[in-house]
């Protein structure tokens, strides 16, 4: 099992607004993420368990470039 306010790739917290929201009830505001193109290479890492399931954190994200 994993820890869905972990980045299923590093395992740092991935500071998922949405997620926060949901487990404190409070507006958080957007996430960071829904304003990210993630590549289909950094998709293609995350484990399979955690798909659908987890956020990757902001610094995964910006380590891989999106692809056109």
């Amino acid at each position: 099992m994993f820890d869905k306010s972990k980045c299923p790739l590093c395992g740092k917290l991935n500071q998922c607004a949405m997620a926060i929201s949901r487990e404190t009830g409070e507006n958080t505001g957007p996430c960071w993420c829904v304003n990210v193109d993630f590549s289909a290479d950094l998709l293609a890492l995350m484990p399979a368990e955690a798909q659908n399931k987890a956020c990757i954190c902001k610094a995964c994200a910006e380590q891989t470039p999106a692809n056109p």
